[in-house]
């Protein structure tokens, strides 16, 4: 019996956000006094990006909504497996009665019509979990995607960059392969989504 994938599809958020001014150079970067690791010295009208993988790795937002859905799916296919393996079952037995020849045909008739309806009843059970797993998936999706589009909308009100583009990609990252480090404004992303999240999540508690 074919069992439901469990999955969670990459999600594709935001290509590109286009914002406020026009392009401009950003500022060379200023030389760290200390150890502490220095924030990103883009300046306004900058073009900047980020990593779409490490955002969406980091976010705590992210990361329970995760497990959350990832709890359900496994749900519904344990439930789905069961109906499978129940089925099954009694296919087995009941194609082992007529090799045997315990059944007349009258009965034989009977059991196999009940059996087709079961069928028939799992298809559309299965069909309806299928979709039903899509959903949970697509609204997971669209919450952590629009929390991170409001949030850098915000983000943005306040650096006022000219464009932010998100990248994805370890061996050849997309649409960014090569970027002033300057310029990736990542770290600055994660810490302000969490921080954002936690005060989200006190509130509504």
């Amino acid at each position: 019996m074919k069992k439901i994938t469990l999955f969670l599809s990459a999600l594709a958020v935001m290509a590109g956000f286009a914002t406020l001014n026009s392009c401009q150079t950003a500022a060379p970067a200023e030389e760290s006094t200390n150890e502490e690791t220095t924030q990103t010295v883009a300046q306004k009208g900058a073009i900047v990006y980020f990593n779409l993988d490490r955002v969406l790795n980091e976010y705590d937002m992210a990361n329970d909504l995760g497990s959350v859905l990832q709890s359900k799916l496994q749900s519904i296919d344990q439930e789905v497996t069961r109906r499978g393996n129940k089925l099954q079952s009694d296919l087995n037995a009941f194609n082992e009665k007529i090799e045997k020849g315990l059944l007349t045909r009258s009965t034989a008739e009977a059991q196999n019509e009940k059996l087709v309806k079961q069928q028939n009843d799992f298809q559309t059970y299965y069909n309806q979990k299928q979709q039903e797993m899509q959903e949970e998936q697509a609204v997971t999706m669209n919450q952590i995607a629009n929390a991170i589009k409001e949030y850098i909308d915000k983000f943005n009100a306040e650096k006022q960059f000219a464009l932010i583009i998100a990248t994805q990609g370890d061996i050849l990252p997309q649409p960014v392969v090569a970027g002033d480090p300057d310029l990736d404004i990542t770290d600055m992303l994660i810490e302000g989504l969490n921080a954002e999240y936690v005060k989200t999540r006190n509130e509504n508690n």
